[in-house]
This record gives C-alpha cells, sequence and structure tokens, in this order.
C-alpha cells in the first residue's frame, strides 16, 4: 500500500512539474524570448515525445531562431521513426516555407494529405495543424478525407469555421446547416456561431445568405428546425411579422407551447414596434386556455396602450380587471395601471391606494417588491423622497442580487441624484455598473457618467445640481417648469460641460409638448457648439426621426440618416438609420 501511495505520489508530483515547466516555456515563448522557451520544450519533449503541443512549440522556437535545420533533423528523424504519422509532413512543409522553399513546402503538405489516404486516423491533428499555419484549404482537404473514410468522423463544424475564417459565407453556413441537420444537438452551438456573423440588418450579406440556406434546406428537406431557424433570424433582423408567420406554422404542427410567442412579443415591445407585439400577445390570448398565460399577455397589450397613448386604456384596464379580478394573479397589471395612473393621468393618490390595497394580499416576496418599487416610484413623484428610499431599501435587503434588487438599488441611485446628494448616488450607480441586468447597467453607466462629468470643481457651481432638479420636474410630468429649469442653466452655465446634456434633455421635453420648431433649433445649437461631443450622432437621429416623423418632410430626414451611416458608422442608431433612409429612398428593405 505504502509503494501505491508513493507511486501516486511521484506520478502528482511528476505532472505539477510538468505543468510548471510547460507555464514557464509559454512564458518565454509570448515574451519573444525563443531560445529560453525552446531549451524548456526540448527539455519537456524528450520526456513525452508523443505530445505534438511540446513538438509544435519546440519547432516554432527554433524557427523564430532561424535554426531550420534543427527543426528539419527533428522532423525526418520522428519521420523514420513513424511514417504512418502523416500530421509530421505539415510541420516539414511549413518549416521549407519558413525558408522561401515553396516547391518542398507544398510537396511536403501533400506528403500529409495523401497519408490519409492509408490513415485516416491522424486526419484530425493534420487539419488542426494546418489551420494553426493559417493553410486553410489544405486543412478543409485533410477533414474532408477524414469524413470520406469514416463516415462516424464529423469536422463539419471546424470546417464551418475554417469558411468563415475565409469569408465564404455560403460555405460556411451550409457547413453549420448540415451539421445541424446530422444531429440537433447542435442547434445551440450552430445558432451561438452563426449570430456572430448575423447582424439586425437584413440586407446584409451574411443575414441574405444565411436565409437563402435555410430555405434551400427547409424544400429538400423540411424540418421544424429550420423554421425555428428562420424565427430567430428574422428576430435578429427585427422582421417581427415574418418572425411571427415562422412561430405560427411551427404551432399549428405542435400546440402545445407558446413561450416563443411571448419571446418575439417582448423583443418587438422593446424595440418599439407595437403592431408587431400586439399581433403576438393576441395570439397568445386567441390560442391560450391558461389564465395566468392570458394575464401575462394582457399584460403587454396594456403596455402597449400606454405606450401609443391609446384612449382606450382605462376601459382596457377596467375589463381586465372585471374579467380576472383584484387578487394576487393581477398583482402585475395592478402596477401596471398604478403607473398609468400617477404618470399618464396624474392620479396619484389614486394609484397608491391600489398598491397599498395590494400589499395587503401579495402572497410573494417578489410581488411585494414589484409593488414597493411602484409606490417608490409614486412617492418621488408626490415629492416624498425619504419614505420612497425606505421601501427601495426594503426590497434591496429582502432580495439581494435578484434584478428587482438592482432595480431598486438603481432607484436608490436616481433618488438620491434629485437630492443632489451625488456622492451617495455615485456609490450606488458604481455597483451597479456591472449588473447581469444590461438595461439596469446602461442606465446606471448613463446617469454615473452625467454626475462625474458635471460635478463641480473646488466648489465651485457646475449646473449639476440644477439640472438634477430639471430631471426630477421632468420624471414629476412638470414639464413646462423644466423647461424653465433648463433654459436658465443654458444661459447661467453657458460654455460648461452641462450646456450640450442641457440642450438635448430640453429639445426631448419640447418635443413631448410638440413644439418642434423649438427643439430643432436647440439640436442645431449642439451641432454649432458640440460637434465633437457625445451626443452628436443622438442628435443627428432625433433630427431625422423629427423630421421623418412630426414634421412630414422626408427629404430633411434622408438628409441626417445619410449624416449617421457616412460620419457615424460606429454610432448605435446606423442600422436604423440605414433602413429608414432605404425605406424613405423606396428600396425594397
Amino acid at each position: 500500500m505504502k509503494k501505491i501511495f508513493l507511486l501516486i505520489f511521484l506520478t502528482i508530483t511528476s505532472i505539477s512539474f510538468s505543468q510548471n515547466d510547460y507555464l514557464l516555456g509559454e512564458s518565454y515563448y509570448r515574451e519573444g524570448a525563443y531560445e529560453k522557451a525552446a531549451q524548456v520544450f526540448k527539455k519537456l519533449y524528450s520526456k513525452s515525445p508523443f505530445n505534438t503541443s511540446y513538438l509544435g512549440r519546440l519547432i516554432s522556437c527554433y524557427q523564430e531562431t532561424n535554426q531550420f535545420l534543427e527543426a528539419e533533423k527533428l522532423l525526418k528523424s520522428k519521420i523514420n521513426q513513424n511514417s504512418k504519422q502523416g500530421f509530421l509532413y505539415v510541420y516539414l512543409g511549413y518549416n521549407y516555407e519558413r525558408q522561401q522553399q515553396k516547391e518542398l513546402a507544398e510537396s511536403n503538405y501533400q506528403l500529409a494529405l495523401n497519408s490519409l489516404d492509408k490513415n485516416a486516423s491522424y486526419g484530425g491533428i493534420t487539419g488542426r495543424i494546418f489551420k494553426e499555419y493559417n493553410l486553410l484549404d489544405n486543412a478543409i482537404l485533410a477533414y474532408q478525407k477524414v469524413m470520406a473514410k469514416n463516415k462516424n468522423a464529423n469536422y463539419s463544424f471546424q470546417i464551418a469555421q475554417i469558411y468563415g475564417e475565409k469569408g465564404d459565407f455560403k460555405k460556411m453556413f451550409e457547413s453549420y446547416i448540415n451539421l445541424v441537420d446530422k444531429s440537433e444537438n447542435y442547434f445551440n452551438l450552430v445558432q451561438r456561431y452563426a449570430s456572430k456573423y448575423i447582424t439586425d440588418d437584413s440586407e446584409n450579406e451574411a443575414n441574405i445568405l444565411f436565409r437563402k440556406t435555410l430555405l434551400r434546406k427547409s424544400a429538400s428537406n423540411p424540418k421544424d428546425v429550420w423554421n425555428v431557424l428562420l424565427s430567430w433570424l428574422f428576430t435578429q433582423q427585427k422582421d417581427y411579422e415574418k418572425a411571427l408567420v415562422q412561430e405560427k406554422a411551427l404551432y399549428q404542427r405542435n400546440p402545445t407551447d407558446l413561450g416563443s410567442f411571448f419571446r418575439i412579443g417582448r423583443i418587438a415591445f422593446e424595440n418599439k414596434s407595437y403592431s408587431s407585439a400586439k399581433n403576438c400577445f393576441n395570439y397568445i390570448i386567441e390560442k391560450s386556455t391558461l389564465n395566468e398565460e392570458k394575464i401575462e399577455a394582457y399584460l403587454y397589450i396594456s403596455k402597449i396602450y400606454i405606450a401609443t397613448k391609446n384612449p382606450e386604456t382605462e376601459t382596457l384596464f377596467q375589463s381586465l380587471f372585471h374579467q380576472f379580478g383584484k387578487n394576487p394573479s393581477t398583482i402585475k397589471l395592478q402596477v401596471e395601471y398604478a403607473d398609468f395612473l400617477t404618470f399618464q393621468e396624474n392620479k396619484p393618490k389614486q394609484a397608491k391606494q391600489i398598491l397599498e390595497h395590494a400589499l395587503t394580499f401579495s402572497q410573494s416576496k417578489f410581488n411585494e417588491a414589484r409593488i414597493k418599487l411602484k409606490l417608490g416610484d409614486i412617492l418621488v413623484f408626490t415629492g416624498k423622497y425619504n419614505k420612497a428610499l425606505i421601501y427601495f431599501s426594503q426590497i434591496q435587503s429582502k432580495l439581494k442580487n435578484h434584478e428587482l434588487a438592482q432595480q431598486a438599488r438603481f432607484k436608490v441611485a436616481q433618488t438620491s441624484y434629485f437630492k443632489s446628494d451625488f456622492t451617495w448616488a455615485k456609490a450606488q450607480l458604481k455597483v451597479l455598473k456591472g449588473s447581469t441586468t444590461q438595461l439596469i447597467a446602461n442606465d446606471a453607466l448613463e446617469l454615473f457618467l452625467i454626475i462625474t462629468d458635471n460635478e463641480p470643481v473646488d466648489s465651485i457651481p457646475s449646473g449639476l445640481k440644477e439640472y438634477s432638479k430639471a430631471e426630477l420636474l421632468a420624471f414629476q410630468n412638470k414639464t413646462q417648469q423644466a423647461i424653465d429649469t433648463l433654459h436658465v442653466i443654458n444661459k447661467k452655465f453657458k460654455g460648461q460641460p452641462i450646456e450640450d446634456e442641457a440642450l438635448f434633455k430640453q429639445a426631448k421635453l419640447f418635443i413631448k409638448i410638440n413644439q418642434f420648431e423649438a427643439a430643432i433649433a436647440n439640436f442645431e445649437k449642439i451641432i454649432s457648439l458640440f460637434s465633437d461631443g457625445i451626443l452628436i450622432d443622438d442628435v443627428y437621429y432625433e433630427m431625422a426621426e423629427l423630421y421623418n416623423n412630426q414634421l412630414n418632410n422626408p427629404e430633411k430626414a434622408s438628409e441626417y440618416y445619410q449624416k449617421i451611416i457616412f460620419d457615424y458608422s460606429s454610432s448605435i442608431y446606423l442600422v436604423d438609420a440605414r433602413k429608414k433612409y432605404r425605406k424613405i429612398r423606396g428600396d425594397k428593405v
């Protein structure tokens, strides 16, 4: 027994030393200390002569130090020992290529490929080494030879990746789709890798090729998975109606799960495609037999009514409460109704009563948190900041690390900001910048930058305090007071960093009350004074949207969309600007 333990100990120790030596060799290699690295890998390779990682690194070290003859001797010696290891010819060929001996290189590459006809077992490593040397066509040939010899071998994924590196998207997608055709277990993997090339622009070359490949495959070998992938593609492109068509086709064949309709509906709603979102949720209401699914769908229908300022919103809520009641199953609906009453109807007292009543029958800590979040908003709306902070803090302590707790932390930061307590607001926002919820992280970063970019230096006023007051007034729907406060900032802090923020915020409020010419004047002032500012692409997009949607001037809108397309190619508005520009121009989008 002692001997066994000693043997295990010596084996573990040997592995540990090898790992340490390998890390040391890699460190030397990456630092360009190739001679030192060569000594380490030579030692490692002498102990493990079958380890191709050590061999590859040792040869590379020889090549980097122009010891091509040393590399050649080592490789020829290995080939003489075992000629079946055809991958060694790839190393040898590349060694010649490094010396500009093209013919010798090519002949050895061919020997490597020919060796697979007799012994395909080394095909995987041969293809990998070709790929590492960026000999992509040879890598594909190696993998294809192995697959032709052995029907159980599957290198379609590696081949697809290589086609992607070559920029041959057509063959890349064909390889990926063939992989899914062989086994749907590859679906998530293929979707993840295809997403590296797919964009939200339907006229992107990769999008077109992926769609055509799927349609061809669907015609020749119909499967549900092709509809799923088409639905995913259309969703990526924001073509939600087309995605809905695919999902309906799937549901008609297998009417069991409406989850995909919820997914597309939510995404469409978040992207303000309200008509498509409404169609998704109406389909759920039509097909579902479960009250909880119908209530969730109606929740989004109510959000769409509010977002589009539908005059029937109040009637909708009352009909829903009549149909489903005011009980634990409709708490989200009640919270949404309270938000509508407060921020759209200016009835915070009625909203507060509804939520306080809902607290009496809430059966879950999560629903209680949702109610208190909205109660906190209403309290901020009515100027009762400290009580609001108590509610937000209660949620944080009860639901640590949950998304609702993160929302509550942001509300704490926002309320502190409204109260001009910038130090405490920043402390909360620093934590939230790494939030797992992207929307919260983005909002936190935006508010953090507003504070840090405009904080007073040496107690000299910067306008941040007045700006936070204007934002509070805007939150409380006191739009004209907010506009007036921003006007004071523009006069008092002219030329200071806060000015472009104030002009932009004021312009957005002008749009809210339909004072479009005043908004345009503000935007033009930002373009004139802050042409290199971080808000400039936002300004051009807002101008384009204003001319396109409110002022019915497509020519002017086109001018500003083009500005984003040609001058701000990294803007988040680029794809939308391109689509809308093409639509104005009359292109088929």
